[in-house]
Formats: structure tokens, sequence, C-alpha cells
């Protein structure tokens, strides 16, 4: 009898659960697809820009350090 009451209790939380999750879901405010497709064009030029400058850096300290080493 105790299990019944748990299995009940425990599905009646689930059930509360996704029921809040759908509730919540609705007050979210998505984005355009204009807005998405900018976004993305700023990020992939961020990481570019990011990752040229790391590089860079790369460059310059294995030059440094080889002429160091030498």
């Amino acid at each position: 009898m105790a299990e019944a009451t748990a299995k009940k209790k425990s599905g009646n939380r689930i059930a509360k659960f996704f029921k809040e999750v759908k509730s919540e879901l609705k007050k979210v405010v998505w984005p355009s697809k204009k807005q998405v497709s900018k976004n993305t064009l700023i990020v992939i030029a961020a990481v570019l820009i990011i990752g040229v400058v790391i590089w860079a850096l790369d460059l310059i300290f294995s030059w440094g350090l080889g002429t160091f080493i030498k």
C-alpha cells in the first residue's frame, strides 16, 4: 500500500514538473529568424578574430622562444 502511495506522489510530481515547464515555455520570447542569423554571424566573426589573434601570438612566442634558445 505504501508503494502505491509513493508511486502516486512521484507521478504527481513529474506531471506537475512538465506542466510548469510548459507554462514557462509560453513565457519565452523567441528571437526572429533575422536576429538569429545576425547573432550567428557575429559569433562566427568573433571566433575567427580571436582565432587569428591566438595564432599570431603563438607565432610570436614560438619565434621569441626559438631565438632565445639558440
